[in-house]
């Protein structure tokens, strides 16, 4: 297998998993080709219903953007997007109330999902090692004579036309069909790990006056056990604004618009119904469904090709009303990254998917089972620990509503810079307990 400078890589799918592991791979081989099924460049795909929504880009994800590709940000907001503090611009509103606000001295940009990725395609077709190729379809993986390794990708409806690679990375999404071809090929199944939550989100698009925001370039109501119906507010680019509202367990937003303003008047804050108030709708509501999280842990199989790595959704779909979706794939494409660069030879399996579990995936999904499980309705386990861990992240959150070293200790777990655990440090829960003691009872 050919190797850095001299070796070609092939990425599968030009979402954004599949763009910053274009630009991680860049950096080690001579030519990188990513293979997208849709032909359009402007950020709106078929395979991505929900791209229209509200979209976070976490803090976690600017920053890895920001190294990887120097300026982007200021290129988003000379575009029109709003760059803010994550502590000052930003409203939080949980359980009701808003987060303690004050500089962070953290930065992000808010823009439409579509606005972001041709931003971030465009850095990555400017790199001279890669080139994006749209409205090819990845039938299948070319497996060598006895199946141990993968040589290329299979192209067309028929999979008649091979693209040879030294290296595959699957990137294309939670429908990925790398988990069929793996069986097909005699490697086992993949084991899966879902969490049921049967979100649901509706969006309109709105112009809405920027006084209207006093200052701040998005809201989130954030649903909780007591209030499970939340929201998101941001301002994109120009004068639009995206308004995305949703519910858990099934109580999902109508789509009509007498139906859409109401739910958003129940929310457990008026923020966003407030804004919808005053704001001049641009489009209908539009319905989005997400089932399940799901992991597959590519950690655990026994046997798995070489020259073969998954990454992005296809690896771990998470609850989207966390909004983690796009800093999750900068933090998976940067431990694929890391671990190109520590190895001597041609990339292990193995030693990736090890990497990718405890870099990124561990954590990740630990903590937003954690979140999802503090719905009573949400099955799972929930040992005497996790109740526990449960009752005192609870009560940071609300100690955060009155604290604002509190609340940016939220906002760094929320935007994925600390772990959930950063919140059960001895000193921030005597902090909240202090904090709390002081309320009249």
């Amino acid at each position: 297998m050919k190797f850095r400078a001299e070796g070609h890589a092939v990425v599968v799918g030009a979402g954004p998993a599949g763009l910053f592991a274009a630009r991680a791979l860049a950096d080690v081989f001579g030519r990188v080709t990513v293979v997208e099924r849709d032909d359009s460049a402007d950020g709106h795909r078929r395979g991505v219903p929900q791209s229209g929504h509200a979209h976070d880009f976490l803090i976690r994800g600017h920053q890895i953007a920001e190294q990887w590709f120097p300026g982007i940000g200021e290129e988003m907001v000379a575009g029109g997007a709003h760059a803010g503090d994550i502590g000052r611009d930003l409203r939080w509103v949980i359980a009701g109330r808003p987060l303690v606000k004050g500089e962070s001295g953290l930065s992000t940009v808010v823009s439409s999902r579509g606005f972001r990725e041709r931003h971030l395609r465009a850095r990555v077709e400017a790199l001279p090692q890669v080139t994006v190729v749209g409205g090819q379809d990845v039938a299948g993986l070319s497996f060598s004579g006895d199946g141990s390794v993968v040589d290329g990708v299979l192209l067309g409806s028929d999979g008649s036309r091979k693209l040879s690679a030294d290296l595959v990375v699957d990137a294309s999404g939670r429908g990925s069909r790398t988990p069929v071809w793996l069986e097909e090929h005699g490697h086992g199944r993949v084991e899966e790990e879902k969490l049921k939550v049967d979100v649901g989100y509706a969006t309109r698009i709105v112009r809405a006056p920027a006084d209207a925001f006093a200052g701040d370039v998005g809201i989130n109501v954030v649903a909780s056990p007591d209030s499970p119906r939340g929201g998101a507010c941001q301002r994109v680019e120009g004068d639009r604004v995206v308004v995305t509202l949703y519910g858990v367990l099934g109580d999902h937003p109508p789509t009509d618009a007498e139906g859409f303003n109401s739910f958003a008047k129940s929310l457990a804050a008026p923020d966003i119904y407030r804004i919808l108030e005053v704001a001049e709708p641009l489009s209908e509501p539009r319905r989005y469904r997400f089932p399940a999280s799901l992991r597959r842990h590519y950690e655990r199989m026994g046997s798995f090709p070489r020259g073969l790595l998954v990454l992005g959704d296809a690896v771990c779909s998470l609850n989207p009303r966390y909004g983690q979706g796009m800093a999750f794939s900068a933090m998976q494409a940067l431990a694929l990254h890391d671990h190109l660069r520590e190895e001597g030879e041609a990339p292990q399996p193995d030693a990736y998917f090890r990497r990718l579990a405890e870099q990124a995936v561990d954590p990740v999904w630990g903590m937003t089972l954690l979140s999802d499980l503090s719905f009573p309705g949400v099955q799972g386990e929930r040992t005497p620990e996790t109740l526990q861990v449960l009752e005192l992240v609870g009560r940071t959150q609300v100690a955060a509503t009155l604290d604002g070293s509190l609340a940016l200790s939220c906002l760094r777990v929320f935007g994925l810079l600390d772990p959930p655990t950063a919140l059960l440090d001895p000193a921030v829960q005597k902090r909240v307990h202090e904090t709390l003691s002081r309320q009249p009872a």
